[in-house]
């Protein structure tokens, strides 16, 4: 996904705009960081900390307003087929580690900072297969706290990311 870098952002703005960068599926911290940390030459650490409070915060939206959405997915053809197919591939990507491990699984799964395992994929798993919402909550935000900490030190440079 293209995330266009708006130029000339300062102070309060820089911070809202990565907040909103954060909540987009897909992108959520494992974009939000880098462009903190390497575009915007902000502190690793502050950076990393707000940017993961407001990708922990996606969870519990996504608990509030999943039916809502479903039912208006479901009257937009084009949205409904989208999230009948994400959805089919998302239960399959995650049925054997989340029937196997549960809790445990889950925030395994959210805290491997590859696209498809953030916060937005962890709660849609946890509605997916009735997990309690407590349970599932701490699974996520923990599996994020543990992403974040992998992709702040990624761009630090202190995990390096080549694959040999």
């Amino acid at each position: 996904m293209l995330v266009v870098l708006p130029e000339g952002l300062k102070g309060i703005q820089v911070w809202l705009y990565l907040f909103i960068v954060t909540f987009v599926p897909g992108v959520e911290l494992r974009g939000s960081i880098p462009m903190a940390i390497l575009y915007y030459s902000l502190p690793a650490f502050s950076s990393s900390l707000l940017i993961t409070i407001a990708n922990i915060m996606i969870t519990p939206l996504v608990f509030l307003f999943w039916d809502l959405f479903v039912r208006i997915a479901k009257h937009i053809k084009f949205l409904d087929r989208f999230i009948n197919f994400y959805l089919a591939n998302l239960q399959k990507r995650s049925q054997h580690t989340i029937d196997k491990y549960g809790f445990w699984g889950l925030l395994v799964f959210v805290a491997i900072p590859l696209p498809g395992t953030g916060a937005y994929s962890g709660a849609m798993i946890a509605e997916i297969f009735g997990m309690h919402k407590m349970k599932a909550f701490i699974a996520v935000s923990l599996g994020v706290i543990i992403a974040s900490i992998i992709v702040t030190l990624a761009v630090m440079g202190i995990i390096p990311l080549t694959i040999k």
